[in-house]
């Protein structure tokens, strides 16, 4: 039979391997109502009434969903369903999804109480009064302002199983003290970082429970560099572990010399930076009220990629107000040329609540309806221009931040990165008329044929950069390419001989 619990904590999230770090801090300050309180994680890939089967088995009185832009129109079901055969069960939400513009959302219209904001401690007090026939009296429950050390760390909550298989989320303080406009960051005051010896004392019991890769999602994590300093000496003191891997999000203008000595003293491929650039354009950047230095962030990603061996993940945005294609391919070239590992094209989001929203006249700027509220288009790019620059985004996470055509790379970007890769991307699109789920296999014989077809380098050329991709992937099955240039060659091998010889010849004075 299945465990009763009267509470549950739940959420939907993108895949099997991620873990909800929010749900385990409201686990962890249930108090006296931790033992009735169970922790249950989905992913959208699942149906919603298997989820409200497994869900409900567990005759739970009050189910709390956490609710995000990848997941609300899966929970809004899950919730349907919920109050169609159990009706009598209450229904909690909260996370960043139903934290603003309430009145605009079925899924908080469904739901009984919504808690916006952190809601480490009220959710739990929340239940203490539902559990005692004192319900609130308001439908949204406004958490009251609290400091960090009131509250319990979540990392025990994480089970062995989590360790084992999925990623494990951590933080050294809470906000952000900057106010760019595309983010839900921009509504926080300042940053509030936790008491540093105690946080360092969760990382060394999740160390001893063999965690070894941690993912740090603080805002700002080098905006204290004291603390920056301690937390990556804490780790540098455990550099024997081969596996050791450390994820930070830095700030790209501010890396001062004592943080680069301390950078520079880890092994390789254990640090990894997320660096968010978002545009290169100064205009553009006081526009969205983000503050950039932009020469001290090109030469820090430089010094980064040329001094150490963190792995870089630089982000660029398309759709900003004010950016214009040219103006976005400026910036992409730029930063290409600045060879960081991956360059992740995001297409702008209208998150709830996000001040970005004040430029929707201006700029006219038009956003999907349906999460996760993807611009549309506005003033400078139109709609079908819109629906390329997607598709390059999707193209380039597949062939460039894969990793897989490192060889070939060079070929397909040349001097021209954006302007080139757009062009493949729109004849890959026509020759495909897919954007996903194309096999890798294929992926390499669509690179010979676009190479060779769409910007006539010479085969040989090209087989000689796809094999060495293809003998580093490891795939099974040889590639049409290898088969159809092998056929070729074997042909004019025994047409043209002599020719062939001293075509070797001259390649290997070259």
């Amino acid at each position: 039979m299945p465990m009763i619990y009267p509470i549950i904590l739940s959420t939907l999230n993108a895949r099997y391997f991620h873990s909800s770090l929010g749900l385990r801090y409201l686990l962890a300050n249930m108090g006296e109502f931790r033992s009735d309180t169970h922790l249950k994680e989905y992913t959208i890939n699942e149906r919603p009434i298997d989820i409200v089967e497994d869900l409900l088995q567990h005759q739970p009185e009050i189910i709390g969903l956490s609710v995000y832009i990848w997941n609300a129109e899966q929970t809004t079901q899950v919730v349907k369903l919920i109050k169609q055969v159990s009706p009598d069960t209450t229904i909690i939400l909260g996370g960043p999804e139903v934290s603003y513009e309430l009145d605009q959302q079925e899924l908080v219209t469904l739901a009984d109480y919504v808690i916006p904001g952190q809601a480490d401690l009220a959710f739990k007090e929340t239940c203490t009064a539902l559990l005692a026939n004192n319900p609130p009296m308001l439908k949204v429950i406004h958490p009251a302002p609290f400091k960090l050390d009131e509250i319990q760390f979540p990392y025990d909550e994480y089970s062995d199983e989590d360790i084992a298989k999925r990623v494990i989320y951590v933080e050294a303080s809470r906000g952000c003290p900057f106010k760019c406009e595309f983010c839900l960051s921009a509504l926080d005051k300042t940053a509030y970082p936790f008491n540093l010896n105690s946080f360092l004392t969760q990382m060394q019991k999740l160390y001893d429970r063999g965690v070894r890769s941690f993912k740090f999602i603080d805002r700002t994590f080098n905006l204290k560099v004291e603390s920056s300093l301690r937390i990556l000496e804490f780790f540098l003191k455990k550099r024997q572990e081969e596996d050791l891997y450390l994820h930070f999000e830095l700030i790209p203008d501010h890396l001062p010399d004592k943080l680069k000595d301390m950078i520079q003293k880890f092994p390789d491929h254990s640090l990894q930076f997320e660096i968010g650039i978002q545009s290169l354009n100064s205009e553009v950047q006081d526009l969205i009220s983000r503050k950039q230095d932009h020469d001290k962030t090109l030469k820090n990603i430089t010094w980064i990629r040329e001094h150490t061996t963190a792995h870089i993940h630089a982000d660029l945005i398309i759709g900003l107000p004010g950016e214009n294609i040219e103006s976005f391919a400026k910036g992409f070239n730029e930063l290409v040329t600045m060879d960081p590992h991956e360059i992740q094209v995001g297409i702008l989001k209208r998150l709830r609540g996000t001040p970005v929203i004040r430029h929707t006249d201006t700029y006219d700027m038009r956003f999907s309806p349906y999460p996760p509220y993807s611009i549309l288009s506005n003033n400078l790019i139109d709609f079908l221009s819109m629906q390329k620059l997607k598709r390059f985004a999707r193209y380039w996470d597949m062939i460039i931040n894969s990793g897989r055509f490192k060889h070939t790379k060079p070929l397909l970007l040349a001097d021209s990165p954006f302007e080139n890769f757009l062009l493949f991307s729109e004849w890959l699109y026509n020759e495909t008329s897919q954007s996903h789920k194309i096999s890798l296999l294929r992926q390499f014989n669509l690179l010979y044929k676009g190479l060779t077809e769409v910007f006539n380098i010479d085969g040989e050329a090209v087989v000689t950069q796809l094999s060495l991709d293809h003998k580093d992937s490891g795939i099974k099955g040889e590639p049409r390419f290898h088969i159809e240039s092998t056929f070729t060659e074997r042909k004019e091998n025994k047409r043209r001989p002599e020719k062939r010889q001293q075509r070797h010849r001259s390649n290997n004075a070259w």
